[in-house]
């Protein structure tokens, strides 16, 4: 994941706020951890924020019937939107993820473990 990071990489604004969401229920402050990375030039440096759009939405809806059974969230689908828009392999470490890639046409996905 760091090679991604260290390269360009892209998350969605819906996975950002999951993301800091997750901190938050542990007792950070997702404003301090945001305002860290920003400082950083990790979040909208080395990593770019990018917002959902109504294309992606349509995607993140037409996924839901693939993705059902392996369990993915909207926030899973919503990063899997975003691979697809931009061509970008998604990066993750749920290995379940792997078997997505004969289910859905052209997703590409590259696991961390």
């Amino acid at each position: 994941m760091e090679d991604a990071v260290a390269h360009g990489a892209s998350i969605s604004a819906a996975n950002l706020a999951e993301a800091l969401s997750k901190l938050a229920e542990r007792g950070a402050d997702p404003s301090e951890v945001l305002t860290g990375l920003q400082s950083r030039g990790v979040v909208g440096g080395l990593l770019g924020v990018q917002p959902l759009t109504i294309d992606d939405a349509l995607a993140i809806a037409e996924l839901r019937p693939a993705t059902k059974e392996h369990g993915l969230s909207l926030g899973d689908r919503a990063c899997l939107a975003l691979g697809l828009r931009l061509g970008l392999p998604v990066v993750t470490a749920d290995r379940a993820w792997v078997a997505l890639e004969s289910v859905i046409d052209g997703v590409q996905i590259q696991s961390v473990r």
